[in-house]
């Protein structure tokens, strides 16, 4: 039970519907489909579109999106709604060009964007509503405009020169040469227009139609080589969902070329060691998770990456003899030295969508712009914020995660599920780029391990360990900071809040839905 005179936020509660994510507005948008009889599908796509639009920096229909869903009695369902790079990408020439990596505003950082025919194939075969029903939110909020938030309002403010660099991105962004401040209402219009095209004649409109063209056109004006047959023949793809045990739980994934399989490595480190011995703000734990966290990098570094263009064996990632070759490298009382620092750009921009209906269906969303406010790049004519996922491409020839034509790039988002007993107990998040995987094993740990409700386990502070670099919020205590320092670490304050975790606990015998959801950005959990 929480001390009710601190700071935090209550668990909400819920028996007929629930969602979780990252803006009120949306929040309630996806709440109003469920009370009108949607189903959790249809609320998370009308909460995603919403998105698109209130939280720019985040996230868009330029981007990318994965989920996981989980229908009662049957088993868990996963959905790749990543795009790939143009077919004319050359790795060759880009590094002829003098790159040594791709920068989130290079125009070679944009690969097609996944979300929207994702969304299409995700209602056509789950869903009950259509996005003409859906999108009415979403189109409101763009042309009639939308308030913003005070999270909002800060990463706007520091993007304010990476939005001011273009005139198509500074007339939607900065019109007056300002970022906005908390309760200003903003506006896109183009991309009214856009979403008005999509929901009258469905993802064509993006993929094959004027939209298409003028991504195209504007992507070209740029330097990039994305030609009409990129964007037309993509299409996203159902994918089997990997898992692993963790204290009687099963956590699933996506599978590659995403970093789901990175928290299934954590959590089957982690089962190896008895965490409720140790203090849940001590030093004994942030130590044992920030090694088992470097340790799951570096294998993903090295090797994570489109499984179609270079084969990735999940079974041996998740061997029990790998895992105890792994785990025999932590030491209690010393960091691990011999790591390389992780190579790579930081990316920590996305919104995560729970959802759960009456039904007993649980939905893991998440859709992203890679970094805030993607690259950087507007479509000149819809108003469309491309997203620069090229960025998690790798240059160096050989590796496994080079850039090349038609290719996924390894991906960051990561939407999670939990199950008991062949049922669904949790739909959870944890944005935030690399920092992911960490994330969601130390909520998961928090609720399993040390009993938190859910709600406190969100606000339990965090860190990220990753390489030689190891961040920590500003809440953990001095103690723990001076504890890791004295076995090798080098902790040293997080720029910005670890992540942003939203989260829908079912508890099946009680028919109750337990929603939590992230004070480190704005959103809300709520349910009826």
């Amino acid at each position: 039970m929480r001390k009710f005179e601190f700071p935090g936020r209550p668990v909400s509660v819920g028996s007929k519907g629930m969602v979780a994510t990252s803006n009120p507005a949306a929040a309630l948008a996806g709440l109003d489909v469920l009370h009108s009889g949607g189903n959790a599908v249809d609320a998370a796509v009308a909460v995603a579109a919403m998105l698109a639009v209130v939280e720019p920096t985040q996230t868009g229909i330029g981007g990318d999106c994965f989920v996981l869903l989980k229908k009662r009695g049957q088993p868990p369902v996963a959905l790749n709604g990543a795009g790939w790079a143009p077919r004319c990408t050359s790795a060759a020439q880009l590094r002829q060009s003098g790159l040594t990596a791709i920068s989130a505003d290079n125009v070679h950082a944009v690969t097609v964007p996944g979300s929207v025919r994702a969304w299409e194939l995700l209602l056509k075969d789950h869903g009950t509503k259509s996005f003409e029903e859906l999108f009415g939110p979403a189109i409101n909020a763009a042309e009639q405009g939308y308030l913003v938030t005070e999270r909002l309002a800060r990463d706007w403010a520091r993007s304010a020169e990476k939005v001011s660099a273009t005139p198509e991105a500074k007339e939607i962004f900065m019109p007056a040469g300002q970022s906005p401040a908390v309760g200003d209402r903003r506006f896109n219009a183009k991309l009214g227009s856009a979403l008005r095209s999509i929901a009258r004649d469905g993802a064509d409109a993006f993929y094959e139609g004027w939209i298409a063209e003028d991504i195209v056109a504007s992507l070209k004006h740029r330097g990039g080589v994305m030609e009409l047959e990129d964007l037309a023949e993509y299409r996203p793809e159902y994918v089997q969902p990997i898992s692993a045990e963790y204290r009687g739980y099963r956590l699933w994934e996506c599978p590659p070329s995403g970093q789901g399989i990175v928290a299934l490595q954590i959590a089957s480190m982690l089962n190896s060691f008895d965490l409720s011995k140790y203090s849940a703000l001590g030093t004994e734990r942030f130590h044992l998770q920030g090694e088992i966290s470097r340790i799951a990098y570096a294998e993903r570094d090295a090797f994570l990456c489109d499984p179609t263009h270079h084969p990735l064996d999940v079974e041996q990632w998740l061997s029990a003899q790998r895992i105890a070759q792994l785990v025999a490298r932590i030491n209690w009382d010393r960091r691990i030295e011999d790591f390389r620092p992780a190579a790579g750009p930081e990316h920590k921009d996305t919104v995560f969508i729970s959802v759960a209906d009456a039904d007993g269906t649980v939905v893991a969303f998440i859709n992203s712009l890679f970094d805030d406010f993607g690259s950087g790049l507007v479509a000149s004519d819809s108003g469309i914020l491309l997203h620069n996922r090229g960025c998690g491409f790798s240059l160096e020839a050989g590796h496994p995660n080079e850039i090349a034509g038609r290719k996924r790039p390894m991906h960051t988002i990561i939407p999670a599920l939990l199950t008991k007993g062949g049922e669904a107990v949790m739909s959870f998040g944890v944005t935030g780029g690399h920092y992911q995987p960490a994330g969601q094993l130390q909520v998961l740990s928090n609720i399993v391990d040390y009993g938190m409700s859910i709600q406190q386990a969100i606000e339990h502070p965090r860190m990220l360990a990753r390489g030689d670099s190891f961040e920590l919020e500003s809440t953990v205590p001095e103690s723990i900071w001076d504890g890791l320092r004295a076995k090798g670490h080098l902790p040293i304050a997080a720029v910005n809040p670890l992540g942003t975790c939203h989260a829908i606990w079912v508890d099946q015998a009680r028919g109750v839905f337990l929603g939590g959801s992230d004070g480190r950005r704005d959103g809300m959990a709520i349910g009826f």
